[in-house]
């Protein structure tokens, strides 16, 4: 659940079982009372408020919400695999209490509750194959036109209150320059941007808002599988010393992002004395040979989204790969549902543009979804026992200070091995007009709207 993938829209119906205050770096109850943890974090009890009911009026009780994670899991929703591997047992003791079992322990196990896995869906929406949203969310659905906007209505029986706002309506204005656009002419209240340039211009512009910078916000995904490339890991490494993370930006972004080659940034508090590959064209070059001497012809494609940004940055990696002797096409997909069925689904391609987008709070589930060898959502086909080793070691160390070190070995991996190149963060921003009182962001720059109110 994301901000970018209608993480907000989806919290706005069914809410979630706890937040994640960035003030305070803790989760908060939402709609749990309280989550309490066993000394070997081995058992996780979650206690539901009282009275707390479905906008078709069922309660939200413990067998709901186990139905609800179970149905997650069953679609394969993003995690469903690391909660498969690690949780043991769902058991409801009683009508307000979950009691999940763990194989091993995991500090950051409550970041799945407010993810995914914490949006609780009615056990009335599905009616064979019919489902219909309903959630215990602030909101309810009125209006649904994909691609043109969603409309959801207050719910006056609301568990918290109800809201101050009767309406949310959320559209898509073509993209983040016409949205900012839109926002400081109040033809909206509140916005979503991730473009570099234009997150650069709201800032600028002294708005107000919610800031999520995100490790690993742009990377080169390279195909690791036999057959590609990219199975050798020189070639991988020298497309990673080809690049220059600081000119991609000066070319795709006008220098408005945050380039750089270390997985964690210096702003991160995973960062480590463990830095990413510089750029060395030299090294790249020595590297390519060395492949071609045993047989590579240096032909790569890259895999772009036909549109401005993409295209800059596929131009700029061409260039850059190819002043180091090998020879680039680009393979240009005309939407982001193609690219994805190309990288995640079919695995055809070579190398292209993607992003981790690592919550900097809790990184580990993002991280072992994209690199732990039996994930299916490994898009690169990355296999290495050492990281596998490493991603386990990540989800059972229980304080920053045990993290950081197993961060620099993971560093050291990647510089080693290359599963993708490095090339910047992300920073998405959530500004809104002074108007607007009360947002409540929470994980992945998801914004919660029960408390939010406009100034008139």
């Amino acid at each position: 659940m994301a901000g970018a993938a209608g993480g907000t829209e989806m919290a706005a119906v069914y809410d979630v079982l706890v937040r994640y205050d960035a003030e305070t770096q803790q989760f908060e109850p939402q709609l749990a009372k309280a989550v309490e943890v066993a000394p070997d974090q081995l058992g996780w009890t979650i206690t539901l408020r009282d009275g707390v009911t479905f906008s078709d009026g069922s309660p939200l009780d413990s067998r709901a919400v186990k139905w609800s994670i179970e149905r997650f899991v069953a679609g394969k929703g993003t995690g469903s695999e690391l909660w498969s591997d690690t949780v043991t047992d769902i058991s409801t003791p009683d009508a307000a209490t979950v009691v999940v079992t763990l194989d091993k322990p995991w500090s950051d196990f409550e970041s799945m509750l407010a993810s995914g896995f914490g949006l609780v869906v009615a056990p009335s929406s599905q009616n064979g194959d019919v489902f219909t949203p309903i959630g215990a969310g602030p909101f309810v659905v009125d209006r649904f036109a994909q691609r043109e906007e969603l409309v959801l209505n207050a719910r006056p029986d609301y568990w918290a209150g109800s809201p101050n706002l009767e309406k949310l309506r959320f559209v898509s204005l073509g993209g983040d320059q016409n949205t900012l656009e839109s926002l400081k002419s109040n033809g909206i209240q509140m916005a979503f941007l991730r473009s570099p340039e234009v997150v650069d211009q709201a800032r600028s512009a002294n708005l107000p808002g919610f800031i999520d910078t995100q490790d690993l916000g742009s990377i080169g995904v390279i195909n690791n599988r036999p057959g590609r490339p990219g199975s050798d890991v020189r070639v991988r490494q020298a497309m990673a010393y080809a690049i220059d993370p600081q000119a991609l930006d000066d070319r795709v972004n006008n220098g408005t992002g945050l380039p750089g080659s270390d997985m964690f940034p210096s702003f991160s508090q995973w960062h480590t004395d463990v830095a990413g590959l510089p750029t060395d064209p030299d090294r790249a070059k020595s590297l390519l040979d060395e492949a071609k001497a045993d047989g590579y012809d240096g032909r790569l494609s890259f895999l772009s989204l036909q549109e401005p940004t993409a295209q800059r940055r596929a131009l700029a990696v061409q260039a850059m790969l190819q002043a180091v002797g090998f020879t680039v096409t680009i393979d240009y997909v005309n939407s982001a549902t193609d690219q994805t069925k190309r990288v995640l689904v079919d695995h055809d391609f070579d190398a292209a543009g993607s992003s981790l987008s690592l919550n900097d709070a809790v990184p580990f589930q993002r991280l072992n979804t994209h690199l732990q060898s039996s994930s299916v959502l490994n898009s690169a086909g990355y296999s290495n026992p050492e990281m596998d080793s490493l991603l386990a070691e990540l989800q059972t160390a229980k304080t920053a200070d045990e993290k950081r070190p197993i961060f620099a070995r993971i560093q050291q991996v990647v510089n080693d091995t290359v599963p993708f190149a490095t090339w910047s963060a992300q920073a998405v921003f959530v500004p809104w007009t002074s108007s607007v009182h009360g947002v409540t962001p929470t994980l992945d720059s998801v914004i919660l709207f029960d408390k939010v109110w406009i100034e008139q």
